[in-house]
């Protein structure tokens, strides 16, 4: 009796187990490879564009206020998840306790939904600079910029604050084995005895808001932006114009088109085995932070005399 009672009262258990990728485990040292330097990659590249951005005031304008936003966003999605990955792989250490596991879930979800505000906004910079050129200083000033920042950390947390209390109310009978390599929060649903529709509902809902609504601004703004540059008089005002926005379009389709992927591969190849879908969604965490630096570095003209200019040039 002692142990049924407390079986009924334990509503959670003090740890999870998470599995990596199953079906792949014999290959978690090599897959181990890739991610870990994709990882450097992020922590490289996203640390040296903030520290370029920071000790360079010609750089303090919205534009790169923004990118120094997404750097930051980028270093902290990324090492939400990959250091446990990791640790998965390499050590087999796979306990994660139930707390650190909603921590986790909590950062994963909420810098995602700040990573595509900031893209947003991003957009909507394009937009006043190619549109509205005269009124750029002044539209987009400082005090402007922060509101902007702020509003996405408090969409976020908004957002993704009831998760954890929606799932601390369930009784997880189906056992503590996650099948990811990280706190998702579908996979931890499905460990979830009880009615778990609204969970699934709410999960859906945000990501959809999310989605399609801050993309719809975005096709908004560069339907806008083209119209602008298909009007200016020459071939060369009009590749220029467009030339800034190459940057930003590159970041979008990085994070953008493996959410799409790994969204329709969910609805259109239920039969797959599960470790396509993991590897999709760990796809969608470790390729935006590690292509973003690179895209800015080698497409924007100032950050790439910057990092240019960190490596002392040789006399001949």
């Amino acid at each position: 009796m002692a142990t049924s009672a407390s079986n009924i009262t334990s509503t959670h258990p003090a740890v999870f187990v998470l599995m990596g990728i199953p079906g792949l485990e014999h290959l978690h040292n090599w897959i181990s490879i890739p991610f870990c330097s994709a990882y450097t990659l992020a922590l490289l590249g996203n640390c040296t564009l903030l520290f370029i951005i920071q000790a360079d005031a010609a750089l303090h304008e919205p534009m790169y206020l923004f990118l120094a936003m997404l750097a930051t966003i980028d270093l902290v999605l990324s090492s939400t998840t990959l250091p446990k990955m990791l640790a998965v792989f390499w050590f087999r250490d796979r306990e994660i306790s139930f707390y650190g596991c909603l921590v986790q879930m909590f950062f994963l979800h909420s810098f995602s939904i700040m990573e595509s505000a900031v893209l947003l906004a991003m957009a909507f910079d394009r937009y006043v600079a190619i549109c509205k050129p005269l009124h750029y200083s002044t539209v987009l000033t400082g005090p402007l910029i922060t509101k902007i920042g702020m509003a996405a950390v408090a969409r976020a947390v908004t957002l993704m604050t009831p998760l954890p209390f929606l799932l601390k109310r369930f009784h997880y009978c189906r056992g503590p084995m996650i099948a990811h390599c990280y706190c998702e929060h579908m996979a931890v649903v499905r460990l979830a005895c009880g009615d778990t529709r609204f969970n699934n509902i709410y999960g859906i809902a945000v990501a959809m808001f999310i989605v399609v609504l801050d993309l719809l601004f975005v096709i908004l703004s560069y339907i806008f932006i083209l119209r602008a540059v298909l009007q200016l008089a020459s071939q060369e005002a009009r590749y220029k114009a467009f030339g800034t926005c190459v940057s930003h379009i590159g970041a979008i389709l990085a994070f953008y088109t493996p959410v799409v992927i790994s969204s329709v591969m969910h609805r259109v190849a239920r039969q797959a085995a599960p470790h396509v879908h993991i590897l999709f969604a760990n796809f969608y965490l470790l390729f935006p932070p590690m292509i973003n630096p690179i895209i800015y570095g080698v497409k924007t003209k100032q950050i790439r005399e910057r990092v240019l200019g960190l490596f002392p040039r040789k006399n001949v």
